[in-house]
């Protein structure tokens, strides 16, 4: 018998687990590969927390892992001392399926713990937990979602006290109490919501951080006096679903737009999210109804926020009347531009200020901080180290942090929110293109200003979903491979630099010889072309997905895309081989 299937017959034969749970494995009785699946391995903590398919088994999200997480969360805030569980956590959840029910879970479990809590009063989004954990000075948080992921999945995401995602030292001693959990459904047995709400830990929050929240954002516009001017301008918008509803909203109508039409079908939270295959704003199918309905209104431009509103989609119209989808990567560029160019006219930029995005973002962002001599700087992947940017260099340091942005969607301005924030970027977005419509341009012509003042770009990411324990050995095998073979190269790529980051190095293919880096170890390999192209794979954190990062620059956009395609085939072809 299995590892696998001798856990999933203690789970069956368990009468402590619920009856629902138990009728669900009965049910998968007879399909082996199923229960592998759901109990090869157990969802495990990091610094995003967990994250898995909702379900029974563990390697599933429900109530059990999640437990499990928020007590091994709740006896490392014990450790860390009386002042730590008196500041406790804040605590937020999504639309998503038992959202809610796992974040009163995971109040009921803090405080039983003699951990305070702070939980909020209903849905709100990722960027708003971030400020809700610095607003109540709380030692740490936790974001009840999946983020972009499809219906099926749910997860926990655990926060330190600076709002930023959990650092690794704090997340590794989480992950060991988590392992150390071994009778799952004793950790249930704590007071129901309504007695745990009437212990002394036990807050909720709503309307007031609404307000500070909202009143910081506005302190982050940079032309306000353009949206007086254009307030007639037309935006749709679409929370897909989501918890961005309210909040994006309400910044809008704040800073005076009077023309947002929401997309009716995806209005309301529904975590099923019934219009879309997945809720994910960087895919056009997700925007085909925000489209249609930004072309019978004739708006100029379409934002979305996914579920827990920390990535942002736009499409704008185009001197045709078309509809285009920016890539994350252009939007990033168009906000960071307008962000530095309108601090340098209005006097604003102070000396020492800084940009930050991924290694695997666009180099573009290089030249776009290089002509408002400003500081640029490139991190791992993961929103998590733009924080800790932030925390070294402006909170900690004399330096002052202006924008920063990953290739995936996520933008942050201002330094009282360390993660992605949708609601700043739609903030700062509809005012862009208020701004250019002054001169009467739209968000689209910046974009063509942007190529022709820095060069035109080529970039693309792509994802190879792996399903399963099967695909999850699939990707580690290849990771292995490529790293073994990387001193051959790729045929017909001219690779000059490879930087692996998982053992700190740099090999100079010219002559072979290598030199380190001094960077967070992580699974990804860089490629270096010729100029400023480049290449990445790496396997996604949050998915079973292996990556592939690609990026070339010229003078010419048609040039650039042909590129482009020569490069992918070629990497496509190397990486296939062994998948």
């Amino acid at each position: 018998m299995s590892t696998a299937n001798k856990i999933y017959q203690e789970w069956l034969a368990n009468e402590a687990f619920d009856a629902a749970t138990r009728n669900e494995l009965a049910a998968i009785a007879d399909q082996p590969s199923e229960i592998e699946d759901r109990f090869y391995t157990s969802l495990s903590f990091g610094t995003a927390g967990l994250r898995g398919v909702l379900g029974a088994g563990t390697n599933r999200m429900n109530y059990y892992t999640v437990a499990s997480a928020a007590d091994a969360f709740a006896r490392y805030i014990v450790s860390e001392g009386e002042q730590a569980c008196s500041r406790g956590i804040a605590i937020s959840y999504d639309s998503r399926l038992f959202s809610r029910e796992f974040a009163v879970l995971t109040a009921r479990i803090f405080t039983a713990h003699g951990v305070a809590v702070y939980l909020s009063d209903e849905l709100r989004p990722v960027p708003l937990l971030s400020y809700a954990i610095r607003y109540f000075k709380t030692y740490g948080g936790v974001m009840i979602t999946a983020s972009h992921n499809p219906a099926k999945y749910n997860g926990f995401k655990a926060y330190g006290e600076d709002g930023g995602q959990m650092p690794p030292e704090a997340a590794d001693v989480i992950a060991r109490n988590m392992q150390a959990n071994r009778d799952l459904p004793a950790l249930l047995d704590v007071h129901e919501e309504q007695l745990a709400r009437s212990t002394s830990f036990w807050h909720d929050f709503g309307p007031e951080l609404d307000d500070s929240y909202n009143k910081m954002l506005l302190e982050l516009t940079v032309h306000p006096e353009a949206v007086k001017q254009q307030s007639g301008l037309k935006i749709v918008y679409t929370p897909l679903h989501g918890a961005g509803n309210k909040p994006v909203r309400r910044i809008l109508a704040s800073m005076g737009f009077e023309k947002v039409l929401v997309v009716p079908e995806q209005e309301q939270p529904d975590g099923n999210f019934p219009t879309v295959s997945y809720p994910n704003p960087e895919e056009r199918d997700a925007l085909n109804l925000a489209i249609a309905l930004a072309a019978e209104e004739g708006a100029d431009l379409v934002i979305a926020t996914d579920p827990d509103a920390d990535r942002t989609g736009l499409c704008v119209r185009d001197r045709q009347g078309n509809y285009q989808v920016l890539s994350g990567n252009q939007i990033g560029l168009l906000l960071m531009d307008y962000i530095l160019r309108g601090k340098q006219e209005t006097g604003r930029l102070p000396e020492k200020s800084f940009v930050v995005n991924s290694i695997v973002s666009t180099r573009l962002s290089r030249r776009v901080a290089a002509a408002y001599g400003v500081a640029a700087y490139e991190v791992l992947t993961g929103f998590k180290y733009i924080g800790e940017m932030i925390k070294h260099k402006d909170e900690f340091g004399d330096c002052h942090f202006q924008f920063g942005f990953e290739e995936s969607f996520g933008y942050l301005a201002g330094t009282d929110v360390r993660d992605k924030d949708a609601v700043v970027a739609s903030m700062l977005i509809a005012e862009m293109a208020a701004n250019a419509a002054l001169s009467g341009k739209t968000i689209y012509d910046l974009l063509q200003e942007l190529y022709k003042r820095f060069g035109y770009a080529a970039e693309k990411t792509i994802s190879i979903t792996l399903e399963g324990k099967a695909g999850i050995e699939k990707i580690k095998s290849a990771m292995s491979s490529l790293r073994s073979e990387k001193t051959s190269g790729i045929a017909d790529v001219d690779i000059k630099r490879v930087i692996d980051y998982a053992d700190g190095t740099i090999i100079n293919m010219a002559d072979g010889s290598m030199e380190k880096i001094d960077f967070p170890s992580a699974d990804v390999l860089m490629y270096d072309l010729e100029d400023i192209d480049w290449f990445c794979i790496r396997p996604s954190g949050t998915e079973p997905k292996i990556k592939i990062y690609l990026g070339v620059y010229g003078q010419d956009s048609s040039h650039c895309s042909d590129k482009l395609d020569s490069l992918e085939d070629a990497v496509r072809e190397a990486l296939q081989k062994y998948l």
